[in-house]
């Protein structure tokens, strides 16, 4: 009997009928082929799953329960985008052989890099993808699809996700282990919201007497919002944690450098807070200590004056008693 041939199909996995979806899943591993003016993938192999004495027979060290699911670039049926996709597999192919790293930015916008190189992906893998770098340990399968598609049915959520690893299971960099229970992020891919948190988490635990290295950094590597267009509310609850902990970051950077006369760059991270959050009374607070300590005292006052007049326009409150205090004496 000929193979069944999987048609490339560019809609997400919750445009897919159930029928469609499983059609997919088998046809991923029939084999496909190009005819008229119709595409046809032929799509790898199904992973192996690993194990310790498959690892060993394949001299290969460990093993592992999770088997790999790759991705490349999405490409529409027609002959020349079909041509330009197999270019970016063969890419990814190459660095990948080279070692090359595989890095996820989620700040600021979703993008997906190897070797340099920007690797396409339809919307519903990119919001897996994005689900598991923000949580740091494997998820059940149950758990992603019931977050990923809430307003579905368990079956077809369930579906969902298997259209959403199919168009990730193709030739390229490991981005997602799986196994038949739970999924995680591969941890050879570099993440920049990983970065970001593990940055503000070393300058907030930093002592008075520890290494200064940091303190030269630049503060607009904690000034990124997390997945700015999406509205998910996992990914809203995430981007206000890493807000708020990039916030503390900053005015923490801001007080190291002020406490060691570096006013220029506790300048750069006091305005950096203000500017992710104009009314911040803290960040506020620690700029006007820094006009103090330079002597620039009617700078000190137009920053009093600029915070008091948002909080009266945005909040119908005045600012508190402890900044007030810090120019009490010069408007006296």
């Amino acid at each position: 009997m000929p193979a069944r041939q999987c048609p490339l199909d560019d809609r997400g996995p919750e445009e897919l009928r159930p029928a469609e979806d499983e059609e997919l899943h088998r046809a991923n591993l029939s084999g496909g082929r190009e005819s008229g003016s119709r595409t046809f993938l032929t799509p790898p192999p199904a992973p192996v799953r690993f194990d310790a004495g498959n690892a060993k027979r394949a001299g290969e060290s460990g093993g592992g329960r999770y088997q790999p699911v790759t991705a490349a670039a999405s490409s529409s049926g027609e002959g020349a985008s079909l041509t330009a996709a197999r270019a970016a597999v063969s890419a990814l192919a190459t660095a990948t052989a080279r070692d090359e790293p595989v890095t996820l930015a989620l700040l600021d916008a979703f993008e997906l890099r190897c070797d340099g190189e920007p690797v396409s992906l339809p919307p519903s893998a990119q919001r897996l993808l994005a689900l598991l770098a923000l949580r740091e340990r494997p998820l059940l399968r149950l758990h992603v699809a019931g977050t990923l598609w809430l307003d579905t049915t368990e079956e077809r959520a369930s579906a969902n996700l298997r259209s959403s690893l199919w168009r990730l299971n193709r030739p390229g960099p490991r981005l997602v282990e799986a196994t038949s229970l739970q999924l995680r992020l591969a941890p050879e891919v570099r993440v920049d919201v990983r970065e970001t948190a593990a940055l503000a988490h070393r300058l907030l635990a930093a002592s008075d007497g520890a290494d200064g290295a940091e303190a030269d950094l630049d503060p607009a590597r904690l000034t990124g919002e997390l997945l700015p267009d999406w509205y998910d509310d996992w990914v809203l609850i995430e981007r206000e944690r890493l807000r708020q902990l990039s916030l503390h970051a900053l005015e923490a950077l801001g007080e190291r450098l002020l406490d060691t006369a570096k006013l220029g760059g506790a300048l750069e991270a006091a305005l950096a807070a203000i500017a992710m959050e104009p009314l911040r009374e803290s960040a506020h607070r620690l700029l006007i200590r820094i006009h103090l300590t330079e002597g620039n005292a009617a700078e000190a006052i137009r920053q009093f004056d600029l915070c008091r007049g948002l909080f009266r326009e945005q909040l119908g409150l005045e600012p508190s008693p402890q900044l007030a205090q810090l120019v009490a004496n010069l408007t006296s």
